[in-house]
Parts: structure tokens; C-alpha cells; sequence
């Protein structure tokens, strides 16, 4: 006797479906975790800000617990001065 595969359900078409289409919201969490991964060298950062704009102006800078103090950003990598400046630089909006 030979056994003929079995056709699938639609509630396995349908729980394949709800899985597949989570996919995106994986990949999106993904890239979150590898925000402020570039190194400060490629981002040619420096201390200081160039030409008006700095950092605490920029739209990826995560200030630190005062105004003055280091934080951090969601670009580049390490501890990032509020003065600073790199080539990612994205001014805020308003």
C-alpha cells in the first residue's frame, strides 16, 4: 500500500501565512540593534561642532542626563559629545 502525501489544511496555509508576514517586524528589530554600530572614524567625527551644526542639533543624538554631558547616538559608535559633529550629521526637524 502506498501512502499519498496529504494536501495541506488551510489552517497550516494560514498559520504559514501569519509567520512569514511577522518577518518584517524581525528584520526591523534587527536593525534597531545595529544603530550606532558605525565607528567614529567613518563617520569622520570630531569634538567640535563645524560650521553651526553639533550633534545635540542632530536628529540621531541621544542626550546624556544634563545638556553638557556625553551621550550617545543611534548612528555612531561610542560616547558622543554634544559639540560634535560627523558626515551623518541630520538636522531636527523644527
Amino acid at each position: 500500500m502506498s501512502q499519498e502525501p496529504k494536501s495541506a489544511s488551510r489552517r497550516t496555509v494560514l498559520i504559514g501565512a501569519v509567520a512569514l508576514g511577522g518577518l518584517p517586524l524581525l528584520a526591523a528589530a534587527g536593525a534597531a540593534q545595529a544603530a550606532g554600530t558605525l565607528p567614529k572614524a567613518n563617520a569622520h567625527y570630531q569634538d567640535h561642532p563645524n560650521a553651526g551644526k553639533q550633534c545635540s542639533k542632530c536628529n540621531y543624538f541621544l542626550p546624556g542626563a544634563k545638556p553638557t554631558a556625553v551621550g550617545q547616538c543611534k548612528v555612531v559608535a561610542g560616547p558622543i559629545a554634544p559639540n560634535g559633529w560627523c558626515t551623518m550629521f541630520a538636522p531636527k526637524a523644527g
